[in-house]
C-alpha cells in the first residue's frame, strides 16, 4: 500500500463526505446524525485555513482525512488547535491514524501550535486508546451531552502537550 498526504482541497470534496458520511450512518465517531451533502465539505475548508488539513490516499484511492483547526477563535488560543481524523473503515488498523497524527504534529509545530485537543465519543473505545497510546491524555469529559441513535454518551476530551 502506498500511501501520499496531500493538501485538502475542493477536489477531494466527494471523496472526503464520502468517509466522514459513512461514520454518521455507521457510529457514533462523527457527531451529526443525518448524512452531510457535500456543500458541508466547505466548512472544512473554511475551519481549517492557515492550518494543516490533509486527504490521505493509498494509491490514487481517498482513504481518509485530517486536519487542524482553531480550538477558539481568540488569538489567545493560538497555541491550540483541536484535531479531526477519518480513515475509511477498511483501512482502519494499518497505521494511517499514527501517520496522520505524525503528519499533523509536524505542521502544528512548524505553525507555533503547542497544544493539540481532541474531542472523541465515549463510545469510541478504539480511538481513546489510539491517542492514549500516542502521548495524549484525558483532560475533561462532558457527561451525556450527546445523543444520536437514540443513544446518550460523553464527550471525552483529550490533549497532547507538543
Amino acid at each position: 500500500m502506498k500511501t501520499s498526504f496531500k493538501p485538502m482541497s475542493y477536489d477531494h470534496c466527494e471523496g472526503i463526505m464520502n468517509i466522514y458520511n459513512w461514520y454518521i450512518e455507521n457510529s457514533l465517531a462523527a457527531y451529526p446524525d443525518k448524512i452531510k451533502s457535500n456543500d458541508y465539505f466547505s466548512h472544512f475548508m473554511n475551519a481549517t485555513k492557515g492550518y494543516p488539513a490533509f486527504t490521505i490516499f493509498s494509491d490514487d484511492e481517498i482513504v481518509g482525512f485530517c486536519f487542524l483547526r482553531p480550538y477558539m477563535p481568540h488569538t489567545t488560543f493560538n497555541e491550540t488547535a483541536e484535531i479531526t481524523y477519518f480513515i475509511k473503515d477498511q483501512f482502519t488498523g494499518k497505521g494511517l491514524g499514527k501517520l496522520a497524527l505524525e503528519k499533523l504534529e509536524e505542521g502544528a509545530k512548524a505553525s507555533g501550535i503547542k497544544y493539540i485537543l481532541a474531542s472523541i465519543s465515549s463510545e469510541n473505545l478504539y480511538s481513546i486508546s489510539f491517542h492514549m497510546k500516542n502521548g495524549f491524555q484525558e483532560c475533561g469529559r462532558f457527561g451525556k451531552i450527546i445523543t444520536k441513535n437514540g443513544k446518550q454518551f460523553d464527550i471525552v476530551w483529550m490533549q497532547k502537550n507538543l
